[in-house]
């Protein structure tokens, strides 16, 4: 029996090890995709004379945003305990959401689902909030 726990204690720390190392790399990865972002944005905003939409430059802020979010979580997941928070995904949603509502804004019915998606989201985040703080644990 102490042998068979060896081996799924060995079998588990292996697994965590090769997504702590994925993990790194999509966050460099992401970082690479941010510092990318961070350049367009200065280009649109201070580097073209041309006239740019502003659904355009929005969409790429939102985007900024949702890797900015991304590496947060990542970073939340190291420094809990190899945890990712519920609010994290939540807060990545809402915002995937908005994104999807300032690029697809020709359909009202479509804009109203989305707004009730981000409703529903926020519903989830007050009651996750609430059960956090009915636990007694500290919000990040």
């Amino acid at each position: 029996m102490r042998e068979l726990q060896k081996k799924t204690a060995f079998i588990a720390v292996f697994l965590q090890t090769i997504l702590n190392i994925t993990l790194t790399i999509l966050a460099m990865i992401l970082v690479v995709f941010l510092l990318k972002k961070t350049v367009f944005i200065f280009d649109v905003l201070l580097i073209r004379n041309e006239e740019v939409s502003y659904f355009y430059l929005a969409e790429g802020i939102i985007v900024y945003f949702l890797y900015f979010e991304f590496i947060s979580l990542i970073i939340k997941y190291f420094t809990h305990d190899y945890h990712f928070p519920l609010r994290y995904f939540i807060y990545i949603g809402i915002t995937a959401i908005i994104r999807l509502i300032i690029i697809d804004h020709e359909n009202p019915l479509t804009i109203l689902l989305y707004a009730l998606a981000i409703v529903l989201l926020v519903f989830a985040l007050l009651i996750a909030n609430h059960s956090n703080i009915k636990d007694n644990e500290p919000l990040d």
